[in-house]
This record gives structure tokens, sequence and C-alpha cells, in this order.
């Protein structure tokens, strides 16, 4: 003979629960802002900027780097070494590609709604 023990997981219960519940609302927070080519053209001034800075900061690391060889006999401390330099121009250089990215995509935005809005006025 079989003996069949049953244990209610709480998991399944929390789950019932909450199908017979009501949706809660979420309260609305401030409206959003109208995105106009002003904005479009300002945000992308700003990320251009710092694009730019990135830019320099990321040559001066890379001369900095290329005038400072390393200076060691050990294969380990090269090889460390060449990783870390290795990683800190990628990830400069992968900061200035994402606001040179993000400053051409807000130029673009500014133009196709430069473009859309033309149309419509005529």
């Amino acid at each position: 003979m079989d003996i069949i023990i049953k244990i209610p997981f709480p998991a399944t219960q929390n789950i019932d629960r909450m199908s017979d519940s009501q949706p809660t609302k979420i309260p609305q927070s401030e409206p959003k802002r109208k995105v106009t080519p002003l904005n479009c053209l300002f945000g992308a001034t700003i990320s251009a900027s710092f694009a730019f800075a990135l830019y320099n900061l990321t040559s001066a690391i890379a001369h900095s780097f290329a005038t400072n060889p390393i200076v060691s006999q050990k294969p380990i401390v090269l090889r460390i070494s060449s990783l870390v330099r290795s990683l800190v121009i990628g990830i400069s250089s992968l900061g200035t590609f994402i606001f040179v990215f993000v400053a051409f995509g807000l130029i673009l935005l500014a133009i196709q709604l430069l473009i859309q809005k033309k149309p419509s006025e005529g």
C-alpha cells in the first residue's frame, strides 16, 4: 500500500492569492517633455564634448604608455602590465565611441524630427 503525503508549498499559495487581487494602479509621475530638434542638438553637443574630452584622454594615455616602456625582466610582469595597458586603452576608447555614437544618433534624430515637421506644416 502506497502512502501519499501532500505538502502545501508556500509559493503556490502566494500565487493563488495574487491572482485573486485587483491590479494595482501605479501613480503617474510628472509628464514627459516633448522631444524637439533643439533638445536633440543640445544633447548632441553635450555628448560630443564628452567624446572630445575622452578622445584627448585616450590620446594622452596612449602617448604615456608609448613613451614609458615596461621595465622588467620577468615574463609574468610583462604580460600582466601589457594586459592592464590594453584594458585601460580599450575602456577609454569604448567610452569615447559610446559618446560619439550617442552624439551622432541625436543629430540624426534632430534631422528626422525636422523632416517630419516640414510636411505637416504645409
